[in-house]
């Protein structure tokens, strides 16, 4: 299937099984995403809230003192020219009050009373000045960030109806990986196994530490144990990595005829990833076949389970930007090139990377993202190509 096809079949296919949408407390909300808009449930702030420590005052000075008004209560008015109250930081104004003088603006006489000048008409935020009652704050289909739950409680909410994130399992094949030591005598090192959670999570899925399985053994009853075991357990997806060409220790298409899957994308028409599929189980379950490759599964993992999970989420498919290349790319036939590229903000651009064979990881450390060379092209310096992020955190290079 052709990539832009593939990435396309993918956020379909969790957009038609996107999580029921649940009430869930602030607290448990973060990472999920918004099933119906954030509504401002009042006036934002509700009522005048000093900006400032200092004196609300009424009429000419100098101002006898007649109170205090601390955040948390509400203040007394001042009703008599002259006066002034003692205003603490998010207070409420009191009404009267026709300015504020900012306490290290204010001196007292030996009487007590307060003089000074203001610095500005009023030190105070109206209500309605942040947002006002019903106006849409967070559309439905945002992913619901701490800041997105602070908002949501300044104005009223105890809940959010939101759609929860899948639980992922991830099963890593393959009798040649160690998981600790140094590679040698024909083994290598897991790559996967300790970088693919990571990468989910930032996709918004959760994945549970039991639901991290391998290296299984290169048999078709050790895969089918273990995929049956990932599904029982709730995985709303199955991610494994190897397997998925048809080699002679190569078992996932036979698993996945032994349980009853279909093909939302059997292989994919892009390079490096090829041998990368995603599966539906009769359960409405789904398994993302990644290849072994470390490259090659990343690339499989932003074309196709990175769509599936933002369908899932009921989010859009994420739009891809464009970045302008600092140096040529070459195609790869007629199949998409995802080329690992660093974009550099001292000049704009993108910066093709070295080390980037499928098998290696070099490059895709030091790099921000794939650039998009379509298939029987070729991009030059200066060309504006599509580009596909890593679901890297603010400020964070792979």
């Amino acid at each position: 299937m052709p990539w832009d096809e593939a990435r396309a079949a993918a956020y379909a296919a969790g957009l038609a099984a996107a999580a029921r949408a649940v009430e869930v407390p602030l607290a448990a909300a973060d990472g999920c995403t918004l099933a119906e808009p954030v509504l401002a449930r009042t006036d934002l702030p509700a009522f005048p809230t000093s900006s400032v420590d200092g004196w609300a005052v009424r009429g000419p000075g100098p101002w006898r003192v007649v109170g205090r008004a601390l955040a948390g209560s509400a203040a007394p008015a001042l009703t008599e020219a002259g006066s002034a109250m003692e205003i603490a930081t998010g207070a409420m104004v009191p009404a009267g009050t026709e300015t504020i003088i900012r306490v290290e603006d204010a001196t007292r006489d030996a009487d007590g009373r307060v003089s000074g000048s203001p610095r500005a008409p009023r030190e105070w935020r109206e209500p309605g000045e942040e947002a006002t009652r019903g106006e849409e704050l967070v559309p439905a289909g945002t992913a619901v960030t701490p800041g997105v739950i602070g908002l949501a409680a300044s104005c009223g909410y105890d809940t959010l109806l939101v759609r929860p994130r899948p639980v992922a399992a991830l099963t890593v094949f393959g009798d040649e990986l160690l998981t600790s030591g140094l590679p040698g005598d024909g083994r290598v090192r897991d790559a996967l196994g300790p970088q693919l959670p990571a990468w989910l999570t930032r996709l918004g899925a959760r994945v549970p530490d039991e639901a991290i399985v391998g290296p299984v053994e290169d048999t078709l009853e050790a895969h089918l144990l273990a995929i049956r075991s990932a599904l029982a357990g709730g995985a709303d997806l199955v991610c494994t990595t190897g397997g998925t060409m048809r080699g002679p220790v190569d078992h996932l298409h036979p698993a996945l005829r032994e349980l009853g899957a279909e093909y939302v994308v059997n292989a994919v028409r892009v390079r490096p990833g090829y041998p990368m599929l995603l599966a539906r189980l009769p359960s409405g379950q789904f398994l993302a076949g990644l290849p072994g490759n470390p490259q090659s599964a990343v690339v499989a993992l932003v074309s196709l389970v990175a769509p599936l999970l933002a369908g899932w989420h009921g989010r859009p498919l994420p739009a891809l930007e464009t970045v302008t290349l600092a140096a040529p790319l070459r195609g790869r036939g007629a199949d998409t090139h995802l080329a690992l590229v660093r974009l550099d903000p001292a000049d704009g651009l993108a910066h093709p990377v070295a080390h980037v064979g499928s098998a290696m990881l070099r490059g895709l450390a030091a790099s921000d993202g794939f650039a998009v060379v379509a298939p029987g092209a070729s991009a030059a310096a200066g060309d504006r190509v599509p580009f596909v992020p890593l679901p890297l955190l603010k400020g964070e290079r792979c």
